[in-house]
């Protein structure tokens, strides 16, 4: 039984952000812990704004608790209006979806979310007017399509004091100069240019308001199919071979118009296939790999498995755990589509041919294959601000509808696919692969994906740059008027104090030496030989599951015509990938060279860090890779501050620039859900008698169940 509680006599007010407005709110709510079927919980006020849904309890009001690693946008109990998931009534010990019109309101509300937690609130105790206006409340502005102008982003743009600088060394690609700089890094600017033909948005509204191509492309050919069927520079690698992506013509046209947009590709193809550039190799990604829906389908099943109501939800999925994951299919596209970006880079690096990149839009994979690839190949993207620089130059300049793909608007759920978050996986298999390569954390990583629904930052909220530079104008709240002047996800001091930051660098990169210009090209030869494979060929593995060889004639139907003979069919023997793939990992690491994913069966994990940190059951106690990466950091700061002390007694000036770590006492103590989540409770699995392990195994494949969501807990709610 629930005890009730006096209400609370102390007013607790939420805290709002400029230009935030409160909506609705409720008072004398009960916010479940779910704890073991247990009724355990606290009351508060329930609160929705247009900006977010936020529970306050006494312990809001006091900063005595504060967790070491607070975001100051959004709090532990806040959920963002587009982190929302799906919200769930309880009537009469049934669960019932929560859509549009309410006729009857619940004495419960499940909400899930996006970033995978589960808030249970009990609305038995509060007064009927205030269920009816928190619960609409909640729904519709969460739940119901909305005009682009009414996002959150607007009015914090037009109230909030922009004072922050928010690039951080982040290359944002908005200006020529940015592309001039990446082509002359990647020394691409010998056979590459960037045009500025897309001024205006003359071409397209698609396309960048600037971009790289060959050369040899003319100003007419961009201006003729508004940008398609023309290669867009995306990288190169050191030995000048290119990774190129084109957009397709639309499939439905008629034959002068086919035939004409043929002779345009016969020509393109012709002119990039000449010395200077290297061979070409094209790859359709839509027949290579995944749909959209597939992938959308696959994570939908798959993170099922993370909204965990209680502890009886989470054992009895614990019992067909492997199954269950296995049936979801996402660990298999994570896999295939690391495969893929392994054999760009095999051509890349190993047979000298400049890749084509074929799509649609070339705005979702080929945003995936060639952000990966140069993860891979490319150190400097490795780095924080070169990781940074890449999603902003692939991702938002590069045209991804962010806007559409994580459906912040509520509008299509069919243009609905978790494509960013695809890449993030991916990137995630390799850090904790070969964790000294990289300069950030899983935790950045987290954060990342985390910050696609807080929409204060503008840099995942327009499908295009075209959209959001048509969407800057406007007046400000403030007296004077202009553009709305947003900020940017990659300033991080926005959302984390300098302390919290400490957890999204990695202390054990292996840092690269800034060499002068003569060591640099003696690395570069040395790093060559280093990937070279023997010319002898190597004896035939004998594992191949994960190899399979695909046909080596990739039937291209761009125009509905087979264009076969434009494609640089290998001759290369059928275990070249494989051969690539095991004389790269027989060889020692190095970590500012090619890195190569695991990718055979049970290499590719679970990202735990963010599909198991609100699970209390899931927690290893003092355990986790942030458990070692605590000690570290502790470790750190006691160097650091003898540090300062030596200073201090051989030159007698402090030094007051010493990096921030945080002050982590008892680190033993923490779990793996830190920094998400403080230290929860002891869980213990119950014994199961027999028969609910029969019931269990007799029971249908929860993932496979027609019903968008799979209510795991049955009635027992």
């Amino acid at each position: 039984e629930i005890h009730i509680k006096e209400p609370i006599e102390k007013e607790v007010n939420p805290r709002l952000l400029p230009g935030e407005l409160l909506l609705c709110e409720a008072s004398t709510v009960y916010k479940y812990i779910q704890e073991d079927g247990s009724n355990r919980g606290t009351y508060g006020k329930l609160v929705c704004t247009n900006f977010k849904i936020s529970f306050l309890d006494d312990d809001s009001a006091s900063d005595d608790n504060e967790p070491q690693f607070k975001n100051k946008i959004v709090g532990e109990n806040d959920i963002t209006l587009q982190c929302v998931d799906q919200i769930f009534g309880v009537y009469d010990e049934k669960k019932k979806l929560l859509t549009g019109q309410l006729r009857k309101y619940p004495e419960k509300l499940i909400i899930y979310c996006k970033d995978l937690r589960v808030f249970n609130f009990c609305l038995r105790y509060t007064k009927e007017e205030e269920v009816k206006r928190i619960v609409s409340g909640i729904v519709h502005h969460s739940q119901t399509p909305k005009l682009l102008k009414r996002l959150f982003l607007f009015s914090y743009a037009s109230a909030a004091p922009n004072n922050t600088d928010g690039r951080n060394q982040t290359v944002m690609f908005e200006t020529l100069e940015d592309w001039r700089d990446e082509l002359e890094r990647t020394k691409g600017n010998v056979k590459y240019k960037a045009v500025t033909t897309n001024e205006g948005y003359r071409v397209s509204e698609k396309l960048p308001l600037y971009f790289v191509v060959p050369i040899c492309i003319s100003e007419e050919s961009i201006l003729k199919y508004e940008g398609r069927g023309i290669p867009i520079w995306c990288w190169s690698c050191h030995n000048g071979a290119a990774l190129l992506k084109m957009s397709t013509f639309p499939k439905e046209q008629d034959d002068s118009t086919s035939q004409m947009q043929k002779a345009f590709l016969d020509g393109i193809y012709k002119t990039i296939s000449k010395p200077p550039y290297e061979l070409l190799k094209m790859d359709d990604l839509s027949s290579s790999l995944p749909s959209l829906q597939d992938i959308q389908t696959a994570y939908t099943r798959f993170k099922q498995l993370f909204l965990i109501d209680n502890s009886t939800d989470f054992w009895a999925t614990d019992v067909k755990w492997f199954s269950l994951l296995e049936s979801t299919n996402w660990l298999e596209i994570i896999r295939r589509v690391l495969k893929k970006a392994i054999e760009v880079a095999e051509c890349l690096e190993i047979q000298h041919t400049n890749v084509l990149l074929i799509e649609e839009s070339a705005t979702d994979l080929c945003c995936v294959i060639s952000s990966l690839v140069q993860v891979m190949m490319d150190s400097y993207s490795r780095t924080k601000s070169g990781f940074q620089s890449l999603i902003q130059k692939e991702w938002v300049i590069g045209g991804h509808g962010f806007l559409d793909r994580c459906n912040h608007l509520h509008k299509s759920e069919k243009e609905e696919a978790p494509v960013f978050l695809l890449l993030l996986n991916c990137v995630w298999q390799l850090v904790q692969q070969y964790p000294p390569a990289f300069e950030f954390t899983e935790t950045y990583l987290t954060v990342l994906s985390d910050s696609l629904y807080v929409p204060i930052f503008s840099t995942f909220f327009f499908n295009s740059q075209h959209q959001r530079d048509t969407n800057k104008s406007g007046e400000s709240l403030k007296t004077q008027s202009g553009p709305f002047r947003f900020l940017t996800v990659w300033d991080w001091s926005v959302q984390f104090d300098p302390k919290a930051q400490a957890f999204l660098n990695n202390p054990l990169y292996a840092e690269k030496p800034k060499p002068d210009k003569s060591q640099r090209k003696t690395a570069r030869f040395k790093h060559q030989r280093q990937l070279s494979l023997p010319l002898t060929q190597a004896k035939p593995s004998t594992k191949r599951g994960f190899f399979r060889e695909e046909t080596d004639h990739l039937i291209k139907n761009i125009l509905g015509k087979r264009i076969g003979k434009f494609i640089n069919s290998s001759d290369d023997p059928p275990n070249s990938l494989r051969e690539f793939y095991d004389s790269w990992h027989s060889k020692p690491v190095d970590y500012h060279g090619l890195l190569l994913p695991r990718i055979d069966g049970p290499e590719i994990k679970v990202w735990a860090q963010r599909y198991l940190r609100w699970i209390p059951e899931a927690q290893l106690h003092g355990g986790g890779t942030i458990a070692t990466a605590a000690k570290i950091l502790d470790l750190m700061e006691e160097v650091q501050s003898l540090q300062v002390k030596m200073d201090e007694e051989h030159s007698q000036a402090v030094s007051g620039d010493v990096h921030s770590v945080p002050m982590l006492r008892n680190s033993a103590r923490l779990s793996s859900l830190f920094p998400f989540a403080l230290l929860q409770r002891q869980s213990v699995k119950p014994a199961l008698p027999t028969s609910t392990w029969k019931d269990l195994e007799d029971e249908d494949d929860l993932v496979k169940r027609d019903d968008e969501f799979v209510d795991l807990s049955g009635d027992m709610l």
